[in-house]
Formats: C-alpha cells, sequence, structure tokens
C-alpha cells in the first residue's frame, strides 16, 4: 500500500481552491458590474428577449336587415409609421447597409407615396421624412438619439387596399425590422346605407371600441365577441408567435327593419316637413307589421340650424307629449267595451262649445257653428272634443277610476320592453283627488281634457302598437326590431315575435272600432288626404297643442303636434303606421300627418305588386275576350286569327262562317243581335248603343242625324236617349263610358 504524501497532495488542493476563490471573485465583480454599469444595456436586451401578452381583438358582428341587407359592418382601418431607429447602432453593418438603401430608394418611395397620396407632392413627403430622420430624441436618463421611433408617414387612417399598396413601397418592403414600417389597426363601422335608420341601427366612438346608442349598444356583448391572447417572443430579428387563447369574433343580428320601406318613409316625412306651409322642425314615422309586431321602419328627424334633416334623437321611443286626438280611439274603445254607451248614441254639442268645471271645451270648427246634434261614431270620425268629453264624462264622471282602468286594460299605458335605451314609459295617471304636486293633481277638468289626448305623455312608439292592436283583433304584439342571432350564416338564437295581450276588449268592440276608423278616412277628418287611395285606409287624425321649452302653452309661438295613427288594407291589415310632426304656429292639422301616411301605404304596398305576367292573371277571370257592341267584321277577323273558341248557334255559325269560320263568339252574337235590329235601322228612332264601343255608337248615331258628347273611358254604359224614342236631327246624345 502507498503512503499518502502530504507534501505533494496539499499544494495541489491548495491551487485549486485558490483558483476558485478567483473565479468567484470574479463572478461578483462581473456581477456588480452588470447590475450598475451596464444595467441600461442588458434592460434592453432582457426587453428584446421577454415575452409579451398581446391581446387578439375580435372582428365585431354585422347589422342586417330583415333581407339580409348589410346595414352595419365593421372593416379596418390603418394609420402607418416609420421607426428610424429600428436598426440597432451596435449592429454597423446593417445599419450601412439599410442607410445605403434609404439613400438611393428615398425619391423613388416619395414619388409612389404622391402617387398613393396625391394631396402631397413627392417633394413635400421627402422633407416630411427627412425631418422624421434627423429628428433628436432624448431619453429619460438624459441620453440623446437621432430619428424618430414613431413618424407618421400620412396623418389620416387608410384602409386595407392602400395600405397594402405602401407596404409595396421601396425602402419599406425591405421588413418590419429593418425599414421600421409598423402601423396600427383600428376597426370602424362601415354603414353601406349612410344614414338610414341611423338612430335605430346606432353608432359607435371614432377613437374608442364602444357603442354609442341604439341596437349597437343594446347587443353589444353579441357583436364585440370575445378578445383572444397571443404570446409574441422577439429572438434577434424574428418574431416567434403563440396563441394561448384564439379570439372569438362577434355574431350579425338580423333586424325587422326593411331598407325600402326604411328609405321611402324617409324621403316622405322629409318632403312633407319641407313643405313651405308644414315647415315641421321635427318629425316621427313608424311602420309596424301587424301579425308580427315587426318594426319594419322608423324615421326621427330633426332640422339642423343649417335647414338640413338629420336624425339626431331617437324621438319615436324617446319623446313624451301629449298625443292629442289619436287618444280619442282609445276612449271611446273603453265606452264601447265597458258596454255604457253605442256608436249610434246621439250626442248634443250644440254649437261647439261645451263647458266642463270652470273651462271651455271648443271643437274645431267652433267658429262656424259646431257639428250640432252627432252620434259617438261621427265624434270619431269628425275629431269631435266636445262629442267625446261629453260621452267620457257622462257615464265615468263620478268614477273616473274605472275609465283609467280601462285605458290601462287598452295596453297604452304598458311599458313596452323594446331594445333601444331611452325608451320613456307612458304617464297616464290615476285619480287622486288629494295630490298637491303639479302634475299630479286630480280636477274637474282633468277627465274631460284626458279623453281627448291631454292631461297624459306618450310616446309614438306605444300609439303605433295600440293601433296595431286594433288592426290585428285585438292582440297586441311587442314591437320587435331583433329576429335573429346569426353567426357565419348559422341561426344561433332567435327572437320570435311577442304577444303582450291576447285581448284588450271585446271582438265586437274591437271591430266596431275598426268601422270608426274607417269612416274617418270615407267621410270625417282624413277624408281630403286620402280621396283617390288605390286602397281603403283606416286610422285618426290628431293635433295637439304641447307645451314649449319652458313648460307654457302659450308663451310666443304656440307649437303643435300633429299625427295620424291608423293601418293599411283596411279589409286585410298588414301595416300600421303613425306619423307625427312638430311645428310652431298656423296651419296646423293632422291632415298634414295624413298625408306622409297615404305616401308610405301606397308605397309600401306598391313594393308587394306582383310583377311576372304569370302572377298577374286572375283565376276568377275567363279567358275569352268581352267583345264590344259595333261593327263586329274587325273583331270578328281578330277572334279567328287568335284561335279564339267561341259558343255560338247554329244559325249564328252558319252566317258567320262564310267570311271567318267559326270564329264568333257568344258576346259577338248578341252584340250583333243588338247592333243590328231592326229597331236600330228605324229612321227616327234612339237605338240602344249600351254596350258598344264609342266609335260605332258615335258613327251609328251620327248617321242618323244626331250629335253625340262622351265621357270617360271604354265602352257604353249608359245614354242619355233611351232606346225607342223618337230621335230628331240635332237632337244631342250624351254617352257615358266605362
Amino acid at each position: 500500500m502507498s503512503k499518502f504524501e502530504s507534501k505533494k497532495v496539499m499544494p495541489r488542493y491548495l491551487i485549486i481552491a485558490v483558483i476558485l476563490t478567483m473565479v468567484g471573485i470574479a463572478v461578483v465583480i462581473k456581477a456588480s458590474v452588470i447590475m450598475t454599469a451596464q444595467k441600461d444595456y442588458w434592460g434592453i436586451v432582457a426587453k428584446q428577449q421577454k415575452h409579451d401578452s398581446i391581446p387578439l381583438k375580435p372582428t365585431r358582428g354585422n347589422i342586417l336587415s330583415c333581407n339580409g341587407e348589410l346595414m352595419a359592418s365593421s372593416i379596418p382601418e390603418f394609420k402607418v409609421y416609420l421607426d428610424f431607429q429600428s436598426v440597432s447602432p451596435s449592429d454597423t453593418a446593417l445599419k450601412h447597409k439599410m442607410d445605403s438603401i434609404w439613400t438611393a430608394d428615398l425619391d423613388s418611395l416619395c414619388r409612389g407615396l404622391h402617387e398613393i397620396f396625391p394631396e402631397r407632392s413627392a417633394e413635400e413627403f421627402k422633407q416630411h421624412l427627412l425631418e422624421g430622420r434627423s429628428k433628436v430624441i432624448t431619453h429619460k436618463d438624459g441620453t440623446t438619439s437621432r430619428g424618430h421611433r414613431n413618424w407618421p408617414i400620412w396623418p389620416k387612417r387608410i384602409s386595407y387596399n392602400t395600405y397594402c399598396e405602401v407596404k409595396e413601397l421601396p425602402y419599406i418592403n425591405t421588413g418590419r425590422f429593418r425599414s421600421g414600417f409598423h402601423s396600427d389597426t383600428f376597426n370602424i363601422r362601415l354603414r353601406p346605407f349612410g344614414s338610414l335608420a341611423q338612430r335605430t341601427v346606432g353608432a359607435m366612438y371614432a377613437a374608442k371600441d364602444s357603442a354609442r346608442f341604439g341596437l349597437e349598444q343594446t347587443y353589444d356583448s353579441l357583436l364585440r365577441g370575445t378578445t383572444g391572447l397571443k404570446r409574441r417572443q422577439k429572438v434577434l430579428y424574428k418574431i416567434i408567435d403563440q396563441v394561448v387563447a384564439p379570439q372569438v369574433d362577434g355574431a350579425d343580428i338580423v333586424t325587422t327593419i326593411d331598407v325600402n320601406m326604411q328609405d321611402l318613409a324617409e324621403r316622405a316625412l322629409i318632403e312633407e316637413m319641407k313643405d313651405t306651409l308644414t315647415r315641421a322642425d321635427m318629425g316621427v314615422a313608424i311602420v309596424m307589421e301587424v301579425a308580427t309586431g315587426d318594426v319594419k321602419a322608423i324615421v326621427n328627424m330633426e332640422r339642423t340650424p343649417s335647414g338640413n334633416y338629420e336624425e339626431q334623437m331617437n324621438n319615436a321611443v324617446a319623446y313624451r307629449c301629449e298625443p292629442g286626438s289619436v287618444f280619442k280611439t282609445a276612449s271611446v274603445l273603453v265606452a264601447l267595451d265597458d258596454g255604457v254607451c253605442d256608436t249610434t248614441e246621439i250626442i248634443h254639442s250644440g254649437n261647439g262649445i261645451l263647458p266642463f268645471g270652470n273651462r271651455l271645451m271648443k271643437d274645431h270648427n267652433w267658429r262656424r257653428g259646431g257639428y250640432g246634434d252627432i252620434s259617438v261614431g261621427q265624434s270619431i270620425a269628425y275629431s269631435s272634443n266636445v262629442g267625446v268629453s261629453h260621452i267620457i264624462n257622462k257615464y265615468y264622471g263620478k268614477n273616473p277610476t274605472r275609465y283609467v282602468e280601462g285605458i290601462y286594460r287598452t295596453g297604452l299605458a304598458d311599458s313596452l320592453p323594446i331594445p333601444i335605451k331611452g325608451y320613456h314609459t307612458p304617464n297616464i295617471r290615476m285619480p287622486n283627488p288629494k295630490a298637491t304636486k303639479p302634475g299630479q293633481y286630480w280636477s274637474s277638468t282633468t277627465l274631460p281634457w284626458m279623453s281627448i289626448g291631454y292631461e297624459t305623455q306618450i310616446a309614438p312608439i306605444n300609439t303605433v302598437t295600440f293601433y296595431n292592436t286594433i288592426a290585428n283583433g285585438g292582440k297586441m304584439m311587442c314591437p320587435r326590431f331583433v329576429k335573429a342571432v346569426q353567426k357565419d350564416g348559422e341561426t344561433i338564437k332567435e327572437y320570435p315575435p311577442v304577444v303582450l295581450r291576447e285581448r284588450i276588449a271585446k271582438p265586437e268592440t274591437i271591430k266596431k272600432m275598426q268601422e270608426l276608423l274607417r269612416g274617418v278616412v270615407t267621410y270625417g277628418t282624413g277624408k281630403n288626404p286620402m280621396r283617390g287611395s288605390l286602397f281603403p285606409l283606416a286610422g285618426k287624425t290628431g293635433t295637439a297643442q304641447i307645451a314649449d321649452e319652458n313648460g307654457g302653452y302659450h308663451s310666443g309661438i304656440t307649437r303643435y303636434w300633429l299625427s295620424f295613427a291608423g293601418f293599411f288594407p283596411y279589409d286585410n291589415p298588414r301595416y300600421s303606421c303613425i306619423v307625427c310632426l312638430r311645428k310652431k304656429g298656423l296651419p296646423a292639422s293632422g291632415t298634414m300627418s295624413a298625408r306622409v301616411f297615404r305616401n308610405i301605404a301606397e308605397g309600401v304596398m306598391a313594393q308587394n305588386l306582383k310583377v311576372r305576367v304569370e302572377d298577374s292573371r286572375d283565376s276568377c277571370s275567363v279567358a275569352i275576350p268581352d267583345v264590344k257592341n259595333g261593327n263586329l267584321d274587325a273583331a270578328g277577323y281578330v277572334l279567328h286569327r287568335l284561335n279564339v273558341r267561341t259558343i255560338n248557334s247554329d244559325n249564328e255559325q252558319a252566317a258567320a262562317q262564310g267570311a271567318y269560320g267559326t270564329a264568333w263568339g257568344k258576346a259577338i252574337s248578341q252584340a250583333s243581335d243588338v247592333a243590328l235590329s231592326p229597331q236600330a235601322q228605324e229612321q227616327g228612332v234612339m237605338p240602344d248603343v249600351t254596350g258598344m264601343g264609342a266609335r260605332d255608337a258615335v258613327y251609328m248615331l251620327e248617321q242618323m242625324g244626331a250629335r253625340v258628347q262622351l265621357s270617360g273611358r271604354g265602352r257604353v254604359k249608359s245614354q242619355s236617349i233611351a232606346a225607342g224614342h223618337e230621335l230628331r236631327r240635332g237632337m244631342v246624345c250624351q254617352l257615358l263610358l266605362q
């Protein structure tokens, strides 16, 4: 066994210990230097190597019309910048290379920018970029560097296509970490139809990803989607991205708005507001589908100080005021449903002035002597304040609570669950004689004035919902603005029609009220604006004085709230509609709103016309044409050439076969009997020319010496000189054609 030689081993261990001690001291010294003298440098290095958490913004969902047309959609916009310190000064080789490329490509870059943005010349772009490159930046530690790190190439946001063009320009196309080209991305809302239904669809804040109002605000959580997350690691000049949580794009919402109806309603409303006699400062129009409650159009126009008309507030749901005479429908409906009166009950309205309490109720024609004795039905048709107030005060004066409860039963006071913020619930108060606060006090005049639309505050959306209920047979539908939520073209959630009240009155009462509203446009206050309508309409006019900004009614120029609410077509209601106008001074009449109502109704119904020839054929009609009396040679020839088969007697067939074969119709043979009758050929006797064409009738009578006057078009319907009467030369015979 060898002996341990300490003299040789211990020095070796000592040398190792000294070396390790020196290494340890060197590590401590180096660490101290890094922590102090080289702190900033290694801080920059650490930032280049660290992981960044970057949010992934989802794409906001679209808002669609009922037909799938885009009403609001998100598109990206960019602001582009150059970082003139993208290359580290320590990398001298790369910096020298990029400086050379900058010098060589600067002019080409500026010319390209000028072509993309012609508002600024190439020389201006060059001066602008050189200014950013020579900018001296002072850091927090007092050091300076040359070159701006976030220098805007163009001051405005640009589209994606323009962004792609800028990326391909010389110098910029060398890459993000060489040229320093980078951008900020913004999602903006594009409205393909401009301001159409703007207050209902909504809008976004330009600088923030947040909704301002309308459906954009109500359904923001569905439209926004879910933000994702990715981690980004920079290694030298490369970036490695790792998606931790992917973003979920927002869903699309399908509204009930019909773009064509919306455009039609807006144009009709603005046209009336601009009228020199109307000059309204605010207008509202709502079109609702009777069966579902779908809001097909909703317009909120206000005149701006510049004279333009814009949607500034959603007054259709937010503007409460005294509705005026459109409220009389509800009052009479309550009385009829309670059975306290009938439509035939006579009201002695006298000269149109009737006292209630310490005030006088006046009809709009009181200066012309009033209506005298009228029925309850006529009081609606003529919009008689005295008539309606008399009925309500007569039967509910001692128990006004019963009347107000009846109004509540109609749904007019309901708070509608509509998805638009800013909606104001109707204010229809219950009787409270002990109340002392202004606006709550119940006096002897409250009931009569409430019955004709005062002493209440109702938004237009509630009024049109009430009239829609009458058109729907008494079933009250909730106004629907959104039909469904879609994702990638598939429906993920539906919003079916909601019934708020199965019945607001007895069926027979609803039927009577429909007839009364029809009377308004046939012989009442709505007769003139509805005259000549192509299909039957029904509704009620309304005119009310409303308070001004200070709460007064007679300070300065009086303000009026003019309205017309109804439905169409009367015999098979498909749509209900309300039109409201606010104006100052006279003239002021609900017929102004009625004109807009008619234009909207006719436009809406015209959009539903069938345009195919096959669809226009009447299945109940016969294919054999009607032939006018008179000279039948031409008609027989045409029928023969068209190969029209007809039914004739054997004698008629034999007579006609020689010239035209068997193509004489039953109508032709009957016309021949009249036109060729001996009576018609006998001189001095008036023939029967009914059923003839105008040309043949005139020819026959003038051959007999008579003078003919025509009115109308078509065949002869009647003649002023009856057939068989003595006809003398020079006599005038008037023929009515139809």
